[in-house]
């Protein structure tokens, strides 16, 4: 694939001081529609390339490194990877772009953070893809994630860090050797030795660690507040988001379009092109 990317960072504020959030910026820069795609847990902003490619002549698409992945600075304190300071810092990012409104296209704890902004008064978000995410986490899920973030074996060779992510993202269901290679090259850093490691600061992990989930997450009363036009993208066999709880956000709050992708766990990539379709026919009132 040809990149066709332009990476920016913006300076960023937290209570123990500063950081920088990278961010891919897609299409022209004059295009007053913007969409804003945030990635997963231990993912990063290449994960909406395919996305991003299919809409930059439609959107300015922006794309950031949420703090502590990819090319974004690591926190000063591990308490402080939480999503009140990932909204910090996507209202700074908006703030930079002087924008007044954008779409937005959450994967995980993406949706998180664009529940969380679109919940608020004023919000900035006209039209809102939770993919794979919603008002109920699971505990399952949530102790699924805790048995992995922030650990990973030697990873000496490419070949083995694919073979790590392929065993870790299996939920994402069926993809290419080319994908999977795809998916694994833009999550690893090279050690000063030549090994790779995860491109996270292992330090994500406290969130879980410190406090292991005891039940289900739950945010009605935050996504009741959410007045956007709303889309909820969910893989048939998510651990995440449960068809039952997607189908009762689809009777409150924005009651959102659901679609869900058959064959795929947690969560679609949103690399192929019949889920890439559902996002595009939705962000333009076709859906």
């Amino acid at each position: 694939m040809s990149e066709a990317w332009r990476q920016r960072k913006v300076q960023c504020a937290s209570p123990t001081g500063l950081h920088r959030m990278a961010y891919l910026e897609w299409g022209s820069r004059d295009n007053p529609r913007v969409l804003v795609c945030v990635h997963g847990l231990t993912r990063c902003a290449r994960d909406f390339d395919f996305l991003a490619r299919d809409l930059a002549s439609r959107y300015r698409v922006v794309c950031p490194d949420v703090a502590g992945r990819g090319d974004s600075d690591w926190l000063t304190s591990p308490i402080e990877y939480q999503v009140p300071t990932y909204v910090s810092d996507m209202v700074t990012l908006l703030a930079r772009l002087d924008v007044e409104t954008v779409d937005w296209v959450g994967t995980s704890l993406g949706g998180l953070i664009g529940m969380v902004l679109a919940a608020m008064p004023g919000s900035p978000i006209t039209r809102l893809v939770l993919n794979d995410v919603g008002t109920v986490v699971t505990r399952a899920s949530l102790t699924r994630i805790a048995s992995y973030v922030g650990k990973w074996p030697a990873l000496p060779t490419m070949e083995a860090a694919e073979a790590h992510v392929r065993s870790v993202n299996a939920p994402f269901g069926p993809h290419s050797d080319a994908e999977w290679r795809f998916l694994t090259e833009h999550v690893v850093r090279k050690n000063p030795d030549g090994s790779l490691r995860m491109h996270y600061d292992p330090s994500i992990s406290v969130a879980f660690t410190s406090q292991p989930p005891q039940h289900d997450l739950e945010q009605w009363d935050l996504y009741d507040r959410i007045r956007c036009p709303t889309m909820v993208i969910r893989g048939e066999r998510s651990d995440l988001l449960t068809r039952d709880t997607a189908s009762k956000m689809a009777l409150r709050g924005p009651r959102p379009k659901v679609a869900e992708i058959a064959g795929v766990g947690h969560a679609p990539t949103l690399i192929h092109e019949d889920q890439i379709k559902l996002v595009r026919e939705f962000l333009s009132g076709e859906y």
